[in-house]
């Protein structure tokens, strides 16, 4: 337990400390017209409440990552602690809050867009692509998970409705202006989401839950050769450490800050909240079960499906409370994180072709293709689609840690707090491609890790040796 109460704390404590920090470094200036005052559309630039914003921010970047993420990756031990704490605070809310301030002060622009301004042309390019694939495939990913809960939770109805069901509202949302949909139901799924959390930690602070101590290093995995913990855990806890996903969720909600003082709290802070949640998944999930090993066995025996732990988790500590909870949380989660995927990946195909978003045809004629392809990936078997998007979101935040380099070489300010993770989370993606049976398959072997040393050494000489922009 005092692991877990010195990780809280520290998560907490990083918000009032590194996060004004990071503040300072970005310049905040609460006198600076934001996009949505200067460019004001009625669809997609428009002012929200900063409560709204955050809130929206919170879901779209968590889904079920905090919760399914946390969960396996406590499958390691009590060493994921550590990855959801000093990952949250120096990778994941740093990655996010210095990414959304790039956006806000691009004009909101979609993020291969901003990349591109530090990274250059080449990689604009590059990024465009790549952002949409994986977006198509979080929305795919998204489309899946929620239609296999939902199928076995109403009886009569299969998969292949829930998942035109669910195609629909996906439509409907990426469509609609913000403020219609997303800005009007989601800070309700956001706050049922926090709330779940709450009540775990009530549960964990004051039930009869022991949370292991982190006293070993030790791998848990039943086949610790084949799941070693460097990568494969740092691929594993995505959204609760760091994710590339939500900085392609950035721009929408960079069109509806009115004050860059306001950026800390949404950008940040939903970064941290993301990280608290997971540590509070991963404690539970470790402790439900008796430990590691039984969180394991529990796993195998149950189609190592994330979502049977939540349900059994949540209905024996939390009650019917839990159970509506769970739904909230496991069901609507992943569809709203879904839709607001297939809206970014709308957004950045209008920059790419710079197609105007008021009009409604438009908006339509872009979406029917990202769908179609959406739906084709859903015909593929889940655990594929799942492995692929797990590196390629680790892979996005690679590309943007790196113009964050830039773009505080830039500024001429302290590159040392994004130079750190975007080298070490290169490292992570480049071992994970030579070890992996995704990719080269070679083990966990010293050649594979040599071989991601040099590969992470060139990318990174050729990364800073780009010329900063003219500030």
């Amino acid at each position: 337990m005092i692991t877990f109460i010195i990780c809280l704390s520290l998560l907490v404590i990083a918000y009032f400390t590194y996060g004004r920090y990071l503040e300072r470094i970005a310049g905040t200036d609460p006198a600076r017209l934001t996009p949505a005052e200067r460019l004001a559309d009625g669809v997609d630039f428009m002012k929200l409440p900063r409560w709204r914003v955050f809130l929206i921010q919170l879901l779209n970047i968590a889904g079920t990552g905090p919760i399914f993420g946390a969960i396996l990756g406590a499958c390691f031990g009590p060493v994921a602690f550590l990855w959801i704490t000093f990952g949250g605070i120096f990778f994941g809310a740093m990655h996010d809050y210095l990414s959304g301030m790039m956006i806000l002060r691009g004009d909101g622009r979609s993020l291969p867009e901003i990349v591109g301004d530090y990274l250059g042309p080449a990689m604009r390019q590059v990024l465009r692509y790549f952002s949409i694939a994986m977006l198509i495939l979080v929305g795919a990913v998204f489309i899946l998970s929620p239609a296999q809960l939902l199928s076995s939770m109403v009886s009569g109805i299969g998969m292949e409705i829930w998942i035109y069901v669910i195609l629909v509202y996906y439509l409907l949302a990426t469509l609609l202006p913000i403020d219609k949909v997303i800005g009007r139901f989601y800070p309700i799924f956001g706050i049922a989401l926090v709330i779940m959390a709450v009540a775990l930690l009530g549960v964990i602070l004051f039930g009869d839950i022991h949370v292991p101590e982190l006293n070993t290093l030790h791998n848990f995995q039943p086949d610790p050769e084949k799941m070693p913990i460097i990568p494969t855990l740092f691929i594993t806890i995505a959204c609760g450490a760091i994710s590339g996903f939500h900085a392609t969720q950035s721009p929408m909600m960079a069109r509806c800050v009115g004050n860059e003082r306001q950026c800390r709290s949404i950008f940040y802070g939903s970064m941290i909240s993301e990280s608290i949640i997971a540590l509070i998944w991963a404690a539970v999930a470790i402790s439900f079960f008796g430990g590691p090993d039984g969180l394991n066995d529990t796993l195998a025996a149950n189609g190592n499906n994330p979502a049977w732990i939540v349900d059994k988790v949540t209905n024996s500590t939390l009650g019917h409370f839990g159970a509506v909870l769970a739904i909230l949380g496991v069901v609507a989660a992943p569809i709203t994180s879904g839709d607001t995927a297939f809206r970014s990946a709308r957004l950045i195909v209008a920059d790419i072709f710079k197609i105007e978003q008021k009009s409604l045809l438009k908006r339509f004629y872009i979406c029917i293709p990202l769908f179609a392809i959406g739906y084709i990936i859903t015909l593929i078997d889940f655990d594929v689609v799942w492995r692929y998007f797990a590196w390629s979101n680790q892979t996005l935040s690679v590309f943007v840690l790196w113009s964050i380099v830039v773009w505080l070489k830039s500024l001429k300010k302290n590159i040392f707090i994004a130079l750190i993770p975007a080298v070490a989370m290169t490292y992570v993606v480049t071992s994970f491609m030579f070890i992996s049976s995704q990719f080269f398959g070679m083990g966990a072997t010293w050649l594979s890790y040599t071989l991601a040393a040099a590969a992470t050494a060139l990318i990174s000489w050729g990364a800073i040796s780009v010329k900063a922009p003219e500030k």
